[in-house]
């Protein structure tokens, strides 16, 4: 009944009296405990909400007795990751240091959901403090795609990836530093937005690059991404990086998605230089992407091939910073709460409680007290806004609005390549970084399945605070391509 459920049928059904807030909510409950938590055991969600169908009751209650919804996503069921901190719910960051941590306060972008009507059913997996592309978790272990249940969900956002493509909820809130909204959603066949860094408040949420770090949504369909957009954008005042929201009108992304221009006036940029090597990991990758890259050419759009980025992996090393920065970045929020004693990044570390795949960990305690007193930090910084213009000048020079190429250059792992080390979060092939470093928006959407059904995602690169064209164009390829295809993670082996 509410398998593929959209926030506009929903809305409609509610309005019919079709369904109740309550209803949809229990439904999503049960899935959680069947898929989640037992059955298949995806390993999700961390922590449900025991008040979620009370909330849903209240505004079922409050619809009948005012005859309007409260808000844009009026008893919508959202899940959350556990990287934001819920009041009164449990919030571990992915870490069994935090496994009792109750805050006191919501992110901002949770009292931003709860007043737009929104029902948190819980809180969903991820790696420790998000350092990793993977769901490895002292907390929770391995998070699995639905598609596959040997393979990894990919992370940070584990269980939103996850969650969402098993319709586990209706929308998830996601956080990405360095793709770990996009590659969740790549690997289990939904849609993703990191949009440009400050759109979105990061208030509440603990961090790892400041200056990459953005939450954003995950969705099974580009308008309830862009519905969940409106909600969490906008200038919060105790982020400071969201004045670069201040005097720009967000919102209506949503209904903006009506005025696109015709996908035969889309002028896309393929990124040839982000395609893996034809090997047995990259080459089933390179497939989907092209031909879905040949399916939006056939309706129109004018494609320009074969855009390099010169030494592309050079950049992508010489303009990451975790091992500069995340350490200083994670002591300020760890000092801020003092949980368990736990005031340092040097304290997570010298716990060794955080998950034996993680080895990012390894690489951030090295890292300088102060990283402006680093020169490989200010190099960093300084070759991140090259980055940035070098991309938008490509774009300009080849009169692109956009440009298109893998999310990630393979398909999901295993969690037996994982546990042998195949990959470490500085090797991992992901194009999720180019975004990520240049902090500019970029969307995975689904680009279709290899031919052993792993799922494949297309990701697009936008403008500076260009999310309604990047999420115009994104509605169009994903109702052009199809590619989205529920999951039956009850029968996968």
């Amino acid at each position: 009944m509410f398998e593929e459920l959209t926030i506009t049928r929903y809305h409609q059904m509610l309005r019919a009296g079709e369904t109740t807030a309550e209803a949809l909510t229990e439904w999503y409950l049960d899935r959680i405990a069947a898929l989640s938590q037992s059955g298949p055991q995806l390993n999700a969600v961390t922590t449900v909400a025991e008040d979620a169908l009370a909330s849903a009751r209240k505004l079922d209650a409050d619809y009948a007795a005012q005859g309007h919804f409260t808000g844009e996503l009026h008893g919508v069921p959202v899940l959350v990751k556990d990287q934001a901190e819920t009041a009164g719910l449990r919030t571990t960051f992915g870490s069994r240091l935090f496994e009792n941590y109750i805050p006191e306060a919501d992110a901002t972008i949770v009292t931003r959901l709860r007043e737009a009507g929104a029902i948190i059913l819980g809180k969903t997996t991820m790696c420790d403090f998000a350092a990793g592309w993977f769901s490895s978790s002292s907390m929770t272990e391995h998070t699995k795609t639905p598609y596959d249940l040997s393979r990894d969900s990919g992370g940070s956002s584990a269980g939103s990836g996850s969650a969402v493509g098993a319709n586990l909820c209706l929308i998830a809130v996601g956080e990405d530093t360095g793709g770990s909204i996009r590659i969740p959603a790549s690997f289990n066949n939904v849609v993703g937005l990191r949009p440009t860094t400050g759109l979105v408040p990061r208030t509440g949420f603990s961090p790892l690059v400041h200056f990459q770090d953005t939450p954003g949504p995950i969705a099974r369909t580009v308008e309830d991404a862009a519905r969940l957009l409106d909600v969490l954008a906008g200038f919060d005042p105790a982020d400071e990086y969201t004045s670069v929201s201040a005097g720009t009108e967000t919102g209506r992304y949503a209904e903006s998605l009506a005025e696109a221009e015709p996908l035969d006036e889309a002028r896309l940029g393929v990124l040839a230089s982000a395609f893996g090597p034809e090997d047995p990991d990259s080459s089933p990758v390179n497939q989907v992407i092209r031909t879905a890259v040949d399916t939006i050419r056939g309706a129109g759009a004018a494609i320009t091939p074969g855009i390099e980025i010169e030494n592309l992996y050079g950049w992508i090393e010489e303009t990451s910073v975790y091992t500069e920065i995340s350490k200083h970045d994670l002591t300020r929020f760890l000092a801020a709460r003092g949980h368990r004693g736990i005031n340092s990044f040097e304290d997570v570390y010298n716990s060794g409680v955080f998950h034996r795949e993680n080895d990012l960990f390894h690489d951030i305690t090295g890292a300088a007290d102060v990283p402006e007193e680093n020169f490989a930090y200010l190099n960093g910084r300084m070759k991140q806004d090259a980055l940035r213009r070098h991309a938008l000048t490509l774009m300009g020079r080849h009169k692109v609005d956009f440009l298109i190429y893998p999310s990630v250059q393979v398909p999901s792992p295993t969690h037996e390549e994982l546990d042998a080390g195949k990959w470490t979060a500085l090797t991992f092939p992901t194009n999720t970084v180019i975004g990520s470093q240049t902090s500019l928006p970029a969307i995975s959407v689904p680009a279709g399945f290899t031919e052993t059904g792993l799922p494949v995602g297309l990701e697009i690169l936008g403008t500076p605070l260009g999310e309604t064209k990047l999420l115009q164009l994104a509605s169009q390829i994903t109702a052009l391509l199809q590619a989205r295809r529920t999951p039956q993670p009850e029968t996968v082996s």
